[in-house]
């Protein structure tokens, strides 16, 4: 037996008992030993990665690294050795420094940036720029731990933006900047633990399909939650998918035994936003059914769809907001994300209710951040807990990946006409529409489509196209791993299953964010190829019957 069919083999017994992920991986592995066969390129379009970056903000950000860098060794210059950034006089030495490197790559955002502060949000100006200049040196701990108070305000509008549509809710947002939403998450449920607001094998639901952590992670031995899922099973009058949740699957969110929602809107594998209408069926459970739900918002997508709202916004005193700049402004490398939570909030309350025993407990855990640990903040416990408490004098985001975040903030709330939003909304949807054109396929238009991935069903196509008895074929001869192995092994395209997000078992998750525009015709015009042959197959048997 060939190497492939060992590989194969392989493949075939751990298909589903894996992350898709690691799943993927193993994939790439064996599509690249084909590519070595072939003249096709490896086309991976499993992985969310972007392949653009957004340049601006990146060169505003490293000029100001050179002007702070010259403010240490005004303060003290001996050969290698510089000092610390002064505060007296810096914003003056700023705007000098601007003159007289006004051809410098992005010194036009980064005054606007600095200008911005202390026009718009009324920032000492000299205040304001020692900040940014001694956290771009990262020369002292992150203080305070949770986010340095001038960035925090600009990161705060501009959540206020895109997760709010520039309609927030009254009262502030207190935000945690962290290493990107996997840090968040983690961080999450480890303090909805640590704090008895979770307990293992208590009740949560997840909207499915989801991204896989969210799948893996309540199922750990130290959680082992009852998954509740709430399943996007709506449909057209055609059959198609709209990935959206019918009333009775939210209305399983009635149970009051469920503790804790978890969601990632827009969805992740297909992308899609959460229509209105889903929307104010939730807020009408939490207000009238289940007000002490705990909501838990992934919304890192969302500002791939015009005219987002977060349930933050329309449920800030149930929702845990959690965002990562990665997507949009292509940083995954930079591990740039944030925590959001409402001043007013049903975490701080569900705190103020627990049985004395528990607070006891909580007391002794807390108790050398505060001499009223009683009253520290659910947000504040997150904190210390990402140092395991102990070591919160430590705990922050470093503070240069806190100025690129207010950076890539900034460079968003002046970028009144959105053009850089238009322009990444462009690509998404350009790309689908080429994978759609190459499968030879209509594309249906949705107002709150991403367009980030597309989740792509092969039964409902074939039901669609060809009807049930050819979809019943399908099922009775072929089993789903079957494309993804046949795109790898002729075609070197590497593709996700969706059945691993708790989507259909015959759907197939592509990223329209990681390869060129080209690729994705290539896509489509394989997977129609592939999908062709099965129809001819299925042609024949039946006319010899």
């Amino acid at each position: 037996m060939d190497n492939f069919n060992v590989q194969r083999e392989e493949l075939e017994r751990i298909y589903g008992k894996i992350s898709p992920f690691e799943f993927k991986n193993r994939l790439i592995s064996l599509a690249s030993g084909q590519k070595e066969k072939s003249a096709h390129a490896l086309l991976d379009a499993g992985r969310g990665n972007p392949n653009w970056t957004a340049a601006t903000p990146r060169e505003a950000f490293f000029t100001f690294g050179l002007f702070a860098v010259q403010e240490t060794r005004n303060t003290w210059c001996e050969g290698d050795l510089a000092g610390m950034p002064r505060r007296q006089g810096i914003a003056n030495r700023f705007y000098d420094y601007v003159k007289s490197n006004a051809t410098s790559p992005g010194i036009d955002l980064l005054k606007r940036i600095i200008d911005y502060g202390i026009v718009e949000k009324g920032f000492d100006p000299d205040t304001w720029v020692q900040e940014l200049a001694d956290g771009i040196i990262g020369d002292n701990y992150p203080s305070p731990d949770r986010m340095l108070v001038h960035i925090e305000q600009i990161v705060n509008s501009y959540l206020v933006q895109e997760m709010c549509y520039n309609k927030p809710p009254e009262g502030i947002f207190n935000i945690f900047a962290v290493e990107g939403a996997t840090a968040a998450m983690c961080y999450i449920f480890d303090s909805l633990i640590a704090n008895e607001l979770l307990a293992r094998g208590d009740k949560i639901a997840l909207m499915t399909p989801i991204f896989t952590p969210y799948l893996e992670i309540p199922l750990l031995p130290r959680y082992n939650f009852e998954v509740i899922k709430i399943r996007a099973t709506e449909l057209t009058e055609d059959g198609t998918h709209t990935w959206q949740y019918p009333k009775d699957e939210l209305e399983k969110l009635k149970d009051k035994s469920i503790k804790a929602l978890f969601v990632v809107n827009p969805s992740n594998p297909p992308s899609v936003a959460m229509k209105n209408e889903s929307v104010k069926i939730i807020m009408d459970i939490v207000n009238n059914y289940n007000p002490n739900l705990m909501i838990i918002s992934d919304d890192v997508y969302s500002t791939f769809v015009p005219k987002f709202r977060s349930l933050m916004a329309d449920l800030p005193y149930n929702t845990i907001g959690v965002y990562s700049f990665s997507k949009y402004f292509g940083v995954t490398g930079w591990r740039l994300g944030t925590i959001a939570l409402h001043e007013k909030n049903v975490f701080d309350k569900l705190l103020r209710m627990q049985p004395e025993f528990i607070k006891e407990e909580l007391r002794q855990r807390y108790g050398d951040l505060s001499s009223d640990p009683d009253n520290v903040l659910f947000i504040d416990r997150i904190v210390a807990d990402s140092r395991q408490v102990a070591l919160n004098h430590t705990a922050g985001l470093s503070t240069p990946q806190q100025v690129q975040m207010a950076f890539f903030c900034a460079f968003s709330l002046l970028d009144d006409k959105n053009v850089y939003k238009q322009q990444t909304i462009d690509i998404c949807h350009r790309r689908q529409k080429l994978l759609f054109d190459g499968l030879g396929l209509d594309l249906r238009k949705d107002p709150y489509d991403a367009a980030y991935y597309t989740e792509f069903d092969l039964l409902e196509w074939a039901c669609h196209y060809y009807g049930d008895e050819f979809a019943e074929y399908l099922q009775k001869n072929h089993k789903p791993i079957d494309i993804l192995f046949r795109l790898a092994e002729e075609s070197s395209i590497v593709l996700l299953s969706g059945s691993g997000f708790h989507g259909p078992e015959w759907s197939i998750r592509i990223s329209l964010a990681n390869l060129s525009d080209e690729s994705y015709s290539r896509i489509g015009e394989v997977l129609h190829k592939v999908l062709d042959e099965y129809v001819h197959s299925w042609q024949l048997s039946f006319s010899h019957v």
